[in-house]
């Protein structure tokens, strides 16, 4: 009996080995038909790995008894896995889909996976290995490749993005306004515009949604929204690691490592680097500025214990400590003060040489070190469960900002206004509970509620002034003006300003897809919205000539003095939206639409110009809500095999419109918000993609725009008019505030082009099979205003950029070399008016040409 036993696990156990050592047949195909040549065949969990042939078939031995999985992954295509439940001799066919299907790009901006041409919102993709192939590694740099997004940064906290030209103030950030464009990163809102000056980390997909989207996001977008995904952990072991290096001694290193750590808990650990050298050069302390020195951390855990449910917490943070990012002199333009008064008199006065304009030049002399350093990160836990036809979701998350500046604000050698230091403490938490899914067959929609608060912290914020400030203000060599020149009297002289702003925002929101008649879909949405803004701003005076001397202390008063107020407001809002969408084939998506949108009230925070008591002006402590008014009509087309043209106009009105005013004022040094009475802006857009096989691709993408102030009776004077006089009831008086209505709006290209190509060919690089490639791409911008108030000198020019990169890619490496700016283009970003408004203003210059080399590898 025992002998018998024996025997017959003996047989079972040759059986065993004999079935799992039977080898595995099968031929990879296209889903054209097409057979895929060297793709690369591996066994899920192992390290057993072998090649397809020139036709597609391969031999692999798994080693083990079904059920098991095989990875099929080739450059070109999606790799997917494949389940063998049983052996068989005949071969088995696999079918890979192609990585890039344009006409089958699947977005999540209504809440639920959708295909793009499918969906009645304008909205450009760009996937995260795309973005990572054109040296897109942050949001600002993506900027090159939709010609509808705007942004513009100093540094990482003067920050503007917008889309269509509206979205945020431009200019000097003021921490008591909301932006108008929506930041999400895997559903969290990023309230803090620094967020897009941090390294992208594992980017799956890049949504840029155009036009108001209150009905589908938890926070408010009246201009648009970016909705970013990032790669989930898998349980599949998997890693990769990314190198480039470049001029300006620059490297970059990023890695990820995924894998399964219990049964249904994945983890992913992702870091990321950037160093490069400065790319402007500051004479006076021979050193270098405008680099980058980011480090970027991000952890995953993904708990999938059912088909149900799925449960992902992430938490991140990145540090950036780069070498401060300075303005260059741009020019010294006349005002209309006296003699004087003009910068050019007073740098001679005070013994100085003129300023020098080179941008090209990249230098600066400024006698005050640059630093922009930053932490910001944050946890999340999302939590999906299907019930139903659809998915509800939870995302709970805090996220933190610190901000650390130093800044030179007289851009010179000077010492006028020698520091300004916005240090902040920013923390959120947000709440957002929605369902999206099917309701029936004809009707599907997205229900959610929503709550953010924040608490932004101004923490010791300086402005200082030094021992040539006292030229700056005075006015005349006569009088108790006379006295401005007491040794001492400004030298060191500043505010330290201390401010909390605690803000609540809540709503709740819906939209459905209903489709009333065969192919045609009416989408009506709705939002209530609640917001709420406590602020407690302190400002005491420090320094300068200690004197009881009661003309000395006006002087000092008339530059800086003590402000102190309390503040509450709040705002309740009902907004929505309705579209019609017509779509009676896959080729075409006929879509019109109408909404209303609003952008919550404001605050002053960045200190208030006097009255002419020499108190603050508390009219200006609060600024009215933004109002807005929609029209949108869109076709989203296929005109033949492999293309996409898509087609939008669209018409904005914005009554009471938040806008940055520029002050003469030194004490409001960065501005105060204020509002322009109503606002237009409307423009077409056109973008269209080509795809020929896997050999050709071709995008481009041309924006109209055409943004200007319907009504703006009490706009900032710009630079070249401060000092204007007007004739009052017979007497000269200064004036400092103008008419701007039919002025166009600061930061709008009428005209915004991009475009790119690539061309690849399949090769081997040594023994291994892939595809070699050329491409490029390019940018356009005409030029555009850069100030409040539309000014002859702070306008910058039309510019030109174009990109290249040339190499080989296979589906587990890749290996290429790139140039940015490939025309050496000097160009500036921003111009802006020096503190005080003498006549100096300087820019934000863009980088100049970059080149380097980058090596890909994924295990």
């Amino acid at each position: 009996m025992n002998k018998n036993i024996l025997t017959l696990l003996i047989f079972l156990l040759s059986a065993g080995i004999a079935a799992a050592q039977t080898p595995i047949k099968g031929i990879i195909k296209a889903a054209n038909g097409i057979t895929i040549p060297n793709a690369t065949v591996k066994i899920r969990g192992t390290n057993i790995t072998t090649s397809a042939d020139a036709n597609g078939a391969f031999t692999i031995d798994a080693k083990q008894q079904p059920p098991f999985y095989i990875q099929i992954s080739s450059v070109g295509y999606k790799a997917q896995d494949f389940q063998v439940l049983k052996l068989q001799e005949t071969p088995i066919e696999l079918v890979l889909l192609e990585d890039t299907q344009l006409d089958e790009i699947v977005v999540t901006s209504r809440r639920r996976s959708e295909v793009l041409q499918d969906v009645p919102i304008p909205i450009t993709v760009i996937g995260g290995q795309a973005a990572e192939n054109s040296g897109a590694f942050n949001v600002n740099r993506l900027k090159e490749l939709v010609p509808s997004v705007q942004l513009y940064a100093s540094n990482a906290r003067n920050t503007t993005l917008n889309i269509r030209g509206l979205g945020s103030t431009f200019g000097l950030t003021n921490d008591g306004i909301d932006p108008g464009v929506g930041f999400y990163v895997d559903g969290v809102y990023h309230a803090r515009p620094a967020a897009t000056s941090t390294d992208f980390l594992d980017i799956e997909q890049i949504e840029v949604l155009r036009g108001p989207q209150g009905t589908l996001f938890g926070k408010n977008t009246t201009a648009g929204a970016f909705n970013i995904t990032t790669t989930k952990p898998t349980q599949t072991p998997s890693a990769k690691v990314e190198v480039s290096v470049g001029n300006y001694n620059f490297i970059q290193a990023k890695t990820s490592v995924s894998g399964g750590v219990a049964k249904n808990l994945a983890a992913k650990i992702s870091i990321s680097g950037t160093q490069r050298d400065g790319t402007i050069w500051n004479t006076r302390e021979e050193r270098r500025y405008s680099g980058q020195n980011n480090l970027g951390f991000k952890g995953q855990l993904y708990y999938t214990p059912s088909d149900k449910l799925k449960i992902l917490l992430s938490g991140d943070v990145s540090i950036q400590h780069p070498a401060g990012y300075p303005l260059v002199i741009a020019g010294v333009t006349t005002t209309e003060r006296s003699a004087y008064r003009q910068y050019a008199r007073i740098v001679s006065d005070l013994g100085y040489q003129q300023p020098k304009v080179d941008p090209a030049a990249r230098e600066i002399n400024t006698n005050t070190p640059w630093r922009h350093n930053q932490s910001i990160g944050g946890i999340s836990l999302n939590v999906d469960y299907k019930i139903g036809n659809g998915t509800l979701t939870s995302t709970t998350a805090w996220r933190f900002w610190n901000w650390d500046p130093t800044n030179d604000r007289d851009f010179s050698e000077l010492a006028a206004l020698t520091k300004s230091q916005g240090n902040s403490r920013h923390d959120q938490y947000s709440q957002e509970i929605r369902y999206a899914g099917n309701i029936t067959e004809k009707l599907s929609g997205v229900i959610g509620i929503y709550a953010l608060s924040q608490n932004l912290k101004g923490l010791d914020q300086t402005e200082e002034v030094g021992k040539d400030q006292w030229r700056f203000v005075q006015t005349s060599n006569t009088g108790s003006q006379a006295l401005y020149s007491t040794p001492g009297l400004l030298d060191g002289f500043g505010i330290k300003t201390n401010s909390v702003i605690k803000s609540l925002s809540t709503a709740i929101f819906g939209q459905v897809d209903w489709e009333v008649l065969e192919h045609l879909h009416v989408l009506p949405g709705l939002r209530f919205t609640y917001d709420k803004k406590d602020v407690d701003y302190n400002r005491v005076t420090y320094g300068g000539l200690q004197t009881t001397d009661a003309t000395l202390l006006a002087l000092k008063a008339a530059v800086y003095t003590n402000q102190q107020f309390v503040t509450t407001t709040d705002n309740k809002n009902l907004s929505g939206n309705i579209t019609v969408s017509y779509r009676p084939t896959h080729n075409l998506n006929v879509f019109g639409t109408f909404s209303t949108a609003y952008k919550p009230v404001g605050v002053n925070v960045g200190g208030l110009p006097t009255t002419s008591t020499g108190q603050a002006d508390l009219s200006l402590a609060v600024v009215k809500p933004e109002y807005v008014e929609h029209y949108e009509l869109g076709a989203k087309t296929k005109p033949f095999k492999g293309a996409i043209l898509n087609i939008t106009a669209f018409n904005t009105d914005i009554k009471d419109y938040q806008t940055n005013v520029q002050s003469p004022q030194l004490g409001v040094n960065r501005g105060y918000l204020a509002n322009a009475e109503k606002v237009n802006v409307k423009g077409l857009e056109i973008d269209g993609t080509y795809q020929l096989e896997r050999f050709l691709t071709l995008n481009a993408a041309v924006a109209y725009l055409d943004g200007k102030y319907v009504k703006f009776t009490n706009a900032p004077l710009p630079l070249e008019e401060t000092g204007h006089t007007e004739t009052v009831n017979g007497v000269a008086t200064q004036v400092a505030f103008k008419d701007a209505s039919g002025g166009r709006l600061p930061g709008i290209s009428k005209w915004n082009i991009s475009g790119g190509t690539e061309l690849s060919t399949p090769g081997n690089l040594a023994t291994k099979p892939g595809r070699y490639f050329i491409a490029s791409d390019f940018s356009y911008r005409s030029d555009y205003s850069s100030n409040p108030t539309p000014s002859s000198v702070l306008n910058v020019q039309g510019y030109a950029l174009f990109n290249g990169r040339l190499g080989f890619k296979s589906d587990k490496f890749s290996v290429f070399v790139w140039s940015r700016n490939i025309g050496n283009r000097t160009y500036y970003e921003q111009l802006q008016a020096a503190a005080g408004n003498s006549g100096l203003y300087a820019g934000v210059l863009g980088d100049p040409r970059t080149y380097g080399a980058t090596f890909r590898y994924n295990f």
